[in-house]
């Protein structure tokens, strides 16, 4: 008995070893084999991507058609909501075949995508890692799309009521080619040169807003003033439509935010309240700013300090809290309202105020972004000088004057070659005309 226990303790003590051995290769294949596992799509996060990318369209078609559409005179009505409408068909088109993959293609030197992806080759329904590891290629693309064609959209703002609409369709093919995404790869692009350099924007702030609204300075300069600029009145022809316009606008844009998590938690959430925050913030601002001065509350101005809210929030919104977002938004309405009360006094006819809400508010939101964002709130991102890195708001500061130089002379490089290929403006009987019958032959009222 004795011996035959102690035989079964030898054997049992000889095999602890295999057995050991054993456990730690299988430990160490699964390990292995989760690390090469692909990312798996995740179907909350989709959900909330493809709702985001169709907020975010909202926001141009009929969002920012109503809102400019209301802005200008009658006769031009239909020509204001017709360059919305077809930006939209011009860029999805521009976007599959070439402009997705200058603008997050793989990265050639920090300043371009290269045209790997071209005819969106390559970019199917896995999840790219790179840019979104739980939901498809393709919801990342689309939901991206949606900016592309929001953003040559805001400029046309600055020339309403005169462009021709054949050079109109180059001008936006141009831009969006040569303007919008390198600088889209430059900020976000894996390999960009300003997010190597670490520059904050979350939704874009200088990839939208401060390149629309610095090339809406460009082409009122190109442009030119309509005729009978300061000297006859232009009000809006319909101030309730392009209220709505700027409604549709608030509820899209926590796509436009909030979607910029590219996933449905924590990050969202903190996007879209400090979204919510800054806006009410900026048209109670602006709504006081017109009061002050004006000597009314303007219901135009309210709406414009809206805008302005949320422009200002857009960069810094997945990376500050609700407070923060309070004072971003108080700084849009006021600084908003100075720029475009201003815009008289400095003699160009930027027709819907895109410079003093797009160009001023973004930059403010985009130097805001250095002064208040913490990484208590997003740990991908980085503290802000309010938090105790000052080098944060001089990153932010190259940032924008990047943007505004590039996004400058570039939209003026391109105009100036239109204007004397193309000519950039109807003639002085079209324009009398309006733009509905001159460009389009319809009216946009029988009354």
């Amino acid at each position: 008995m004795v011996k035959l226990k102690k035989s079964t303790d030898i054997t049992v003590l000889g095999l602890t070893p295999v057995i050991t051995l054993l456990t730690l290769v299988l430990l160490t294949s699964l390990s292995f084999a989760q690390e090469a596992a692909p990312p798996t799509v995740d179907t909350g996060d989709t959900a909330w991507m493809l709702t985001s990318s169709a907020l975010v369209l909202m926001m141009t078609i009929p969002g920012l058609f109503l809102f400019y559409g209301g802005l200008v005179r009658a006769k031009n009505t239909l020509g204001t909501v017709m360059q919305s409408f077809i930006i939209v068909g011009l860029i999805s088109i521009q976007w599959a075949l070439w402009g997705y993959s200058l603008a997050f293609g793989p990265d050639k030197g920090g300043i371009i995508g290269s045209l790997a992806w071209v005819g969106l080759k390559g970019v199917g329904l896995d999840p790219n890692p790179d840019y979104a590891a739980t939901i498809p290629h393709q919801a990342f693309m689309i939901y991206q799309l949606m900016f592309a064609i929001i953003t040559p959209a805001l400029i046309t703002g600055a020339f309403a009521e005169r462009a021709k609409f054949s050079t109109f369709i180059i001008f936006i093919l141009l831009w969006a080619t040569f303007i919008y995404d390198p600088l889209a790869h430059w900020v976000w692009g894996v390999g960009g040169w300003l997010r190597k350099l670490g520059a904050l924007d979350f939704a874009g702030g200088t990839v939208v807003h401060i390149s629309s609204g610095i090339s809406a300075l460009a082409a009122a300069m190109m442009f030119g003033r309509r005729i009978g600029y300061g000297h006859e009145a232009m009000p809006p022809h319909n101030l309730p439509f392009s209220i709505i316009g700027a409604s549709l606008l608030w509820v899209g844009w926590f796509g436009f935010n909030a979607g910029s998590a590219l996933a449905a938690g924590g990050l969202a959430t903190s996007a879209f309240v400090a979204t919510h925050m800054a806006t009410a913030a900026a048209a109670l601002s602006w709504m006081f700013m017109d009061w002050i001065f004006r000597g009314k509350p303007t219901v135009l101005g309210a709406a414009s300090g809206a805008v302005a809210g949320l422009v200002a929030i857009t960069p810094a919104s997945g990376f500050v809290g609700p407070i923060s977002s309070i004072i971003i938004g108080i700084g849009a309405g006021v600084f908003c309202s100075i720029a475009c009360n201003v815009k008289p006094k400095l003699g160009y006819d930027d027709s819907l105020d895109v410079v003093g809400v797009h160009g001023i508010g973004g930059t403010w939101g985009a130097l805001a972004t250095g002064l208040f964002a913490s990484k208590a709130i997003n740990a991908a991102g980085n503290d802000g000088l309010f938090f105790g890195n000052p080098g944060q708001l001089w990153v932010q500061f190259v940032a924008v004057v990047v943007t505004w130089v590039f996004a400058f002379v570039g939209t003026l490089i391109i105009l100036y070659i239109l204007k004397v290929i193309m000519g950039l403006r109807v003639s002085e009987e079209e324009e009398q005309m309006g733009l509905d019958l001159s460009q389009h032959e319809e009216k946009s009222y029988t009354m």
